[in-house]
């Protein structure tokens, strides 16, 4: 890995705490945050602490602000590099990669701290694997030697629903796995989605991304395959777990049928890039909005309306002549 020597520059205190806040990639945090809240409202049968979502939403949080800045660290020759990523704390010397380091190493140890304390030490343990596999696997490992380092890595972004399942259970089952495999099977199309849009940039740092090594079209192809086994695994928590039910059944049905037809007409056309940017920014709206439904469905008051509406559908039938 090549160092970069930037010089330190100057700055007012509000804009040393926002370049730290940065070094966090703050945009990704949320997203990870819905998929921990949707495993522990399953987890909880709609019914979960609220100051056990806080503390362990809290925990999450700085686990994996403390993964983005390790990686910020690490990648800071590729930062220098890429136009997109130069203006970043450190490859902008905002920032020193030492102090930077500190920062990731408090934020980890505090995200320890408050499950281990507040949740328990399952989920303490998980949120801290996510942080080594991350930057132990995909960073170091992956990243920089195979095109198929966002399918492996995946598995480090797909940890967060396991956290929120064992502090609310203290155990794992197979839902929060299968919450675990959607995500994993989500991964791929988004980030080689954005990695369509920038394959250039890549080629340019030596990065070997998909699109850079193979080209557009067998991306997509396997882009459309990852897409398939993630629309058809997004019901196994319908059958055969039977954690969820109609409000989450809907709202897997509808999300997943855009998903397939934004890559049909991606698949159509691999080079298109407002295609390609169409279906990276749909497959953040699906993921937010598939842990909404999941959210949603298990909660009590959707239970008690349903069968609300069932009993009243069944008075009404009998109502109904027959012939």
């Amino acid at each position: 890995m090549i160092g970069t020597s930037v010089s330190r520059r100057n700055e007012s205190f509000l804009q040393i705490v926002q370049s730290y806040y940065q070094l966090t990639k703050p945009r990704i945090i949320p997203l990870l945050l819905i998929t921990t809240a949707a495993a522990m409202w399953i987890a909880g049968e709609g019914q979960v602490d609220g100051m056990l979502v806080f503390v362990t939403l809290l925990g999450g949080t700085l686990a994996t602000a403390s993964a983005q800045v390790l990686n910020c660290v690490y990648d800071r020759d590729i930062d220098y590099e890429m136009m997109r990523t130069r203006k970043r704390p450190i490859p902008s010397g905002r920032v020193q990669p030492n102090h930077a380091l500190i920062f990731a190493i408090i934020l980890g140890v505090s995200s320890f701290t408050i499950l281990t304390v507040f949740a328990n030490l399952i989920s303490a343990l998980l949120a801290m694997s996510g942080i080594v596999f991350y930057m132990l696997v995909y960073t170091h490992l992956l990243k920089r030697h195979t095109t198929q380092n966002i399918v492996i890595g995946g598995a480090a972004g797909s940890i967060p629903p396991l956290v929120g399942w064992s502090a609310v259970q203290g155990d794992l089952t197979w839902a929060p796995w299968i919450l675990f495999l959607i995500i994993f099977l989500w991964t791929p199309p988004h980030f080689w989605a954005l990695a369509l849009m920038i394959r250039d940039e890549y080629a340019e740092v030596n990065v070997p991304m998909l699109p850079v090594v193979v080209g557009e079209k067998v991306t997509v192809n396997q882009m459309w395959l990852y897409t398939i086994l993630m629309v058809a695994c997004s019901f196994l928590l319908i059958y055969p777990l039977g954690v969820l039910g109609l409000v989450y059944g809907v709202t897997a049905i509808y999300l997943g049928l855009v998903f397939i037809k934004k890559m049909w007409h991606l698949k159509q056309s691999p080079e298109n890039k407002v295609l390609a940017k169409g279906v990276f920014k749909y497959s953040i709206l699906y993921m937010m909005l598939l842990c909404t439904g999941i959210v949603l469905d298990s909660l009590p008051l959707t239970h008690e309306f349903l069968g609300f509406v069932g009993e009243n559908l069944q008075m009404a039938m009998k109502f109904i002549p027959l012939g």
